[in-house]
């Protein structure tokens, strides 16, 4: 089953805990064994596994602007000036998550959760979710 998830997002930079949103779409499935992947289809955007823990949220962005700082010189800018959220998303992070699911829960370790990160807002953005069943 493949569901459409959007994310209205407040500011330039934020991350977002969709953990919640794509474990009630595998509960809508109905499937209880198998996986599940959720992609982006935005380029100024990213998703990843990790702690939602405030001062690691803080971290992530303060080592992003760190390693790719606005406005330093790139041949994108002359577009739109978002060329460091182009490059943020496309060397660190991922389109895409991939995600088991047993027994119709998203099997995650005890601290992980599914990061939205937005990057290039705030705007209006739409994930895929796409829950696979199999007999394993």
């Amino acid at each position: 089953m493949l569901h459409e998830l959007s994310i209205e997002t407040s500011r330039k930079f934020e991350i977002v805990d969709i953990t919640g949103d794509v474990q009630r779409l595998v509960w809508k499935s109905g499937i209880t064994e198998g996986i599940v992947v959720v992609f982006t289809r935005h380029t100024t955007t990213g998703l990843l596994i990790n702690e939602n823990e405030n001062g690691l949220l803080l971290d992530i962005k303060e080592k992003m602007e760190e390693l790719i700082p606005e406005g330093a010189g790139y041949a994108h800018d002359r577009i739109d000036s978002n060329a460091h959220s182009h490059l943020r998303a496309g060397l660190l992070l991922n389109p895409e998550v991939i995600v088991p699911v047993e027994e119709g829960e998203l099997v995650l370790g005890t601290w992980q959760r599914i990061l939205f990160v937005e990057l290039d807002g705030p705007r209006r953005r739409k994930l895929l979710v796409k829950v696979c069943s199999c007999n394993c």
